[in-house]
């Protein structure tokens, strides 16, 4: 009876020693666990915000929420405008490039005719807006003292990107119809392109009546938005316990 009794108490120790020490272990992967994904969703972070792109959206961003916030009018929020507008244009320094580099590229066989077409005035058009940009940012600078040639560039650029604008949603329409790329990231960039038109217009104030500051500023916020939502890193997998 003794020695039953004894090895009853021996196998209720070593259960609960097992579960102790299996509580521990649990503890110590979990808390593992939870700084490997910490780790990754940091990495994530940087990995973002070291793209120009991505700073160059985020301060988009900021420029057109503050706009719809200013409605037009002086203040805090127009100065907040007004600057970063101006500072987003150093992010885009040289990049006409990307897109002259893409209307001197061969494209792929079997591409429609009209697509082709469309696709290169959007590298032309977009590539002439970046390249006028620059000479805008000089003017505004105080470097390029001809300011009244300057703005007009500056008209004229903005023309530049409505329609290259016009030929993304033409492009992006024609492919979604022809279910070639149809999917969530397609219907997006169609709504974007589609709502940078009418932010075009709001800046050249081609209808100042319907297409206010703060409406300009709405589809510019939301545009923006949906760029920064297309630039985000793929989440990498961690592994489960």
């Amino acid at each position: 009876m003794l020695s039953l009794s004894l090895s009853s108490h021996y196998l209720l120790w070593s259960l609960n020693r097992a579960k102790v020490v299996f509580v521990c272990v649990y503890r110590e992967k979990m808390a593992s666990s939870t700084l490997d994904v910490s780790r990754a969703e940091l990495a994530l972070v940087v990995m973002y915000l070291n793209k120009a792109e991505a700073r160059d959206k985020l301060c988009r961003a900021i420029q057109y929420g503050s706009k719809f916030l200013s409605g037009g009018q002086p203040g805090t929020a127009q100065n907040v405008d007004k600057s970063t507008s101006l500072a987003r244009k150093v992010f885009r320094l040289f990049k006409f490039v990307n897109d002259l580099h893409g209307l001197i590229s061969h494209v792929p066989k079997g591409t429609p005719l009209p697509l082709v077409l469309l696709g290169k005035s959007k590298n032309a058009l977009l590539s002439t807006f970046l390249f006028l940009d620059q000479i805008v940012w000089l003017g505004r600078s105080g470097i390029y003292k001809n300011k009244e040639r300057a703005e007009l560039l500056g008209r004229i650029s903005l023309f530049c990107w409505m329609g290259s604008s016009v030929c993304t949603t033409l492009v992006e329409d024609e492919e979604y119809r022809a279910k070639l790329k149809k999917s969530n990231e397609r219907s997006l960039a169609l709504i974007k392109s589609a709502m940078d038109i009418v932010v075009a217009a709001g800046l050249l104030q081609l209808s100042p009546e319907k297409i206010t500051p703060r409406v300009t500023g709405a589809f510019g916020f939301i545009t923006s938005i949906i760029s920064c939502y297309q630039l985000l890193p793929t989440r990498p997998k961690i592994k489960e316990l």
